[in-house]
């Protein structure tokens, strides 16, 4: 089970980092200081790096077979969890308003692109992966810890 939990991490990081770099590559740092993101930047960064570090916990927990290194794991992934529904809560309104921001961006004179929140450029088939997979390895990381299956 600890082997599952493990690609499963690992494919969520990559869906991950993916929608990471479309929302850095269209502009999302710059939009902190104009409010057009709403996904904020710490808010983001954290979810990424307390992931990122969980991960590498998990990848010596594998190696090492330390039940309190899959603990951590877990405990590590609560607030990278947390961070995550933050995210989707403020990124269901913008991909909502995907129709109706398309006709006022026609309507409105050049250069109103910048307004368009970076995280509107998200595919929904991979948030919707990122977030499964992500449900899927939290709790394969609880199993793993409880013994559950053994590792």
């Amino acid at each position: 089970m600890d082997i599952a939990a493990l690609i499963a991490w690992v494919v969520t990081a990559l869906g991950g980092f993916y929608m990471l770099g479309v929302w850095i590559q269209r502009g999302g740092v710059r939009q902190q200081q104009t409010g057009a993101s709403r996904l904020p930047a710490p808010v983001l960064f954290g979810h990424f790096g307390l992931a990122a570090i969980g991960l590498v916990v998990w990848i010596i927990y594998v190696v090492a077979d330390r039940t309190a290194l899959a603990w951590t794991s877990f405990g590590l992934l609560l607030p990278v969890a947390l961070l995550g529904f933050v995210m989707l809560a403020r990124w269901i309104p913008v991909h909502r308003d995907r129709g109706t921001a398309h006709a006022a961006r026609v309507a409105a004179a050049p250069g109103a692109e910048g307004a368009v929140p970076a995280e509107r450029h998200f595919p929904v088939p991979v948030v919707v992966a990122h977030g499964l997979l992500a449900v899927v390895t939290l709790v394969l990381v609880l199993l793993t810890a409880l013994g559950v299956g053994g590792s």
